[in-house]
């Protein structure tokens, strides 16, 4: 089969001329015209729309309507600009028709009216445009005039929107019908959307300026009247209800017919009129202010408080600051409050039970804000610093809880005590207070010889190293680890000296590293003969088995159990503290004694002294020893004797040491005394650290950076910072510049 040749085409111009009809235009224009008018009166069944919507792209194949076909023609010829201007003034015309009849509508039909020829309108856009689809391709464009469906928006908008008697007519029924909205009437929600819809169409200037700005200037001024009105006979609460139903109502509102861009315009509104213009007074409010709303746990109340303030400028702001006042303002009540000192245990108590509570509201009201968290931390470390004896009472608490009353409690349980106490030793600036009461508690019970909750102990120290580092726990871990050796020791001991049970008194030494231990100065309390040759044949022991160490007796430290037998053959055994002990083997002799007499004879410290005859004579169930006079004080001359009444059911009897919960002015002094001199070594160690560093630095860098280094520990003061730099620089560790004398060198 052969290949068909190409056809090669050419289009040539007329060779004849083509003459119009001089009234050419003027004719298809007034068949156009026609088409119009018969459109906009509803006659367009009439115009063979089959025809008229034939499709213009293929003309060259297509039959094109009449009319489409004239319009087609016109612009064709060079006619497009009387075709352009006739159908402005036919479009004008029927629009000014059509506004007439709007205005004659009366009362709530009114926008019926409106949306109804809007509706008509848009309809004969749409066959308008397609009529003259080519016009709006070629002439339109090339002329730069504005689209056909474009050019009857404007035209409804200039004639009917922003008609004189239909503007402010249109914006009143419409703000009007929000009005009723508001004040809980039922509206046509339909009409309005499609009102709105129409404003919008016609353009985001239209709607914004013939209504949006308007209605936002009304509602400004509605919620400006009614929040006064609900702050003057509303609670804090309910008016935070109230507000918050308003917010939802118009939320809802720009959903079902205003446009997605009013939301944030119109909430707005409400959260300035509702909320920033009163927050301050709501928040203060007498008897449901936000106070009262902390006080009493009102977690809905808090909760919508919160969700609303946070839509304001420093409306959070404003709740963080009053909740940090009111918690400062009672957490100093708590700890100032003498009353609170007489229970050590108690006052921490208070202490958890006030982080549990606002930890609680801030997780459920506030969502968790570590703002608010922050201010929390911030209170609770400003207020229990203003106690000094803070880390005292909380080494006092963990001692309860971790010591004493560990029967029956789950390890959960001692894991959530732990990380409470954490927590408020966190707040804590003095930690190495908390750190050398805690040692001594934690020694008391150590060489008590009793079986407690070793984990637990450790658990916390474990805590306590990773909060503070390894040197804050290091000396603690040295007391569990002498506890240990000594174990070896006294096994060591009975096997060199051959020891069988039964064989006179029984003796175990734990043996104290200095330093790592809480010891005193412990006065030479004379034991007993047959005790004393006992502790002489360890001491013996001992020294042969370590050479170059040195062994002070700490009788004040030591426990004792003692077989007794009293009147009636009623035998018991008990146990006592050494100095007890001392005191109840001087009755095997003799009788009577009186406290001067027993003082002399054991060599007690006074003080000591007279707790023991309390805890061995005043105390019911426990006093095994008679007082004359019967009180609770004690005086030299008091007289002690056995009490042969004595009678319990049990019998092994613990007879502790009647001992303050908490240290008396004197001790405290003492204690503070040897926490600063603790301090110096530690002090002038972080000096050498920074100049080491630095090499050459001033006085306010040095105190800068000791401070921030042993913040974990303490807070030094700077006059004490001062004191050690001139120490080392007597003893030549460091010097002052001889240029600037503000300057301070190390001396490598």
């Amino acid at each position: 089969m052969s290949a068909q040749r190409k056809r090669n085409f050419k289009i040539e111009a007329f060779k004849h001329r083509v003459d119009l009809d001089p009234k050419y235009a003027e004719k298809t224009w007034k068949v156009l015209e026609h088409a119009i008018h018969e459109i906009y009166n509803h006659n367009a069944s009439g115009l063979s729309f089959e025809e008229l919507y034939s499709d213009l792209k293929g003309c060259s194949s297509a039959l094109l309507s009449t009319r489409a076909r004239n319009a087609y023609n016109m612009v064709l010829h060079k006619h497009g600009e009387k075709l352009y201007s006739g159908l402005v003034t036919t479009m004008t015309w029927h629009l000014k028709e059509i506004s007439q009849s709007i205005e004659a509508v009366q009362g709530d039909l009114f926008l019926d009216e409106l949306n109804r020829k809007w509706g008509e309108h848009t309809k004969a856009l749409q066959m308008i445009r397609d009529i003259l689809m080519y016009m709006d391709r070629t002439f339109i464009t090339s002329s730069r005039k504005t689209p056909v469906y474009e050019l009857g928006l404007n035209l409804w908008r200039d004639n009917i929107i922003r008609s004189s008697k239909i503007q402010d007519r249109q914006l009143n029924t419409i703000l009007e019908l929000i009005h009723k909205e508001r004040t809980g009437e039922v509206i046509n929600r339909g009409l309005m959307r499609n009102i709105t819809k129409m404003l919008m169409d016609l353009g985001s200037s239209v709607y914004q300026e013939d209504f949006e700005k308007p209605f936002l200037d009304v509602s400004a001024s509605f919620y400006s009247g009614e929040s006064q009105q609900f702050i003057e006979c509303c609670n804090c609460g309910e008016y935070l209800k109230k507000a918050e139903r308003r917010l939802n109502e118009e939320m809802e509102r720009v959903s079902q017919y205003l446009d997605t861009k009013t939301e944030p315009k119109i909430t707005c509104v409400v959260e300035k009129e509702m909320i920033a213009n009163h927050m301050k007074q709501l928040v203060h409010m007498e008897n449901s202010g936000l106070v009262n709303m902390l006080v009493d746990d009102r977690y809905e109340d808090l909760i919508r408080m919160y969700n609303l303030f946070q839509r304001v400028t420093e409306g959070l702001r404003l709740i963080r600051d009053l909740m940090t006042s009111h918690l400062r303002e009672t957490g100093k009540q708590l700890v100032t409050d003498p009353e609170r000192f007489k229970d050590p245990v108690d006052f921490v108590q208070r202490l958890l039970n006030e982080k549990d509570k606002y930890d609680k509201i801030i997780a459920a009201a506030f969502n968790n804000d570590k703002s608010f968290q922050n201010a929390l931390n911030s209170s609770f470390e400003y207020f229990i610093n203003l106690n000094s004896r803070s880390p005292e009472f909380i080494s006092l608490y963990v001692n309860d809880k971790l010591h004493k009353n560990l029967k029956g409690v789950s390890e959960e349980d001692v894991e959530i005590v732990l990380d409470k106490v954490m927590m408020l030793f966190r707040y804590l600036q003095e930690k190495d207070i908390f750190e050398k009461y805690y040692k001594q508690h934690l020694a008391k019970w150590l060489l008590s010889g009793k079986i407690v909750s070793d984990d637990a102990k450790r658990n916390l120290i474990v805590k306590l190293k990773t909060e503070c580092g390894y040197q804050f726990t290091s000396k603690l871990e040295g007391m569990f680890t002498d506890m240990k050796t000594s174990q070896d020791t006294m096994q060591g001991f009975y096997a060199s000296q051959g020891f069988e049970a039964g064989e006179g008194p029984t003796l175990v030494v734990q043996v104290l590293t200095t330093g790592s231990w809480p010891t005193q100065p412990s006065a030479a309390c004379n034991l007993p003969a047959e005790i004393l040759g006992v502790c002489d044949k360890f001491r013996a022991y001992y020294l042969g088995t370590h050479s170059g160490r040195r062994l002070t007796w700490q009788t004040n430290m030591g426990t004792a159990d003692l077989k007794a037998t009293f009147a009636k053959g009623q035998k018991h055994e008990l146990n006592v503290s050494t100095y007890q002990m001392c005191i109840l083997m001087l009755f095997n002799s003799v009788d009577r004694l009186s406290c001067k007499e027993i003082e002399q004879a054991t060599a007690i410290p006074s003080q000591d002294l007279k707790r023991c005859l309390q805890s061995l004579a005043c105390v019911l169930g426990k006093n095994v020893l008679r007082k004359v006079p019967m009180s609770k004080d004690i005086a030299e001359d008091d007289i002690f004797s056995i009490n042969d009444k004595f009678m319990s059911k049990f019998f092994k009897i613990k007879i502790g040491t009647v001992t303050a919960q908490k240290e008396s002015e004197p001790e405290k002094q003492e204690t503070r005394q040897q926490v600063e001199e603790d301090r110096k070594p530690q002090i002038e160690a972080a000096i050498i650290r920074v100049m080491k560093a630095r090499r050459v630095t001033g006085y306010n860098s040095i105190v800068m950076e000791v401070t921030k280094q042993l913040q974990p520990r303490f807070l030094p003061n700077p006059v004490v910072i001062k004191k050690r730099i001139e120490f080392l620089i007597e003893r030549e560790f460091l010097e002052r510049d001889e240029g600037d004398r503000k300057l301070y060198r190390y001396l490598a």
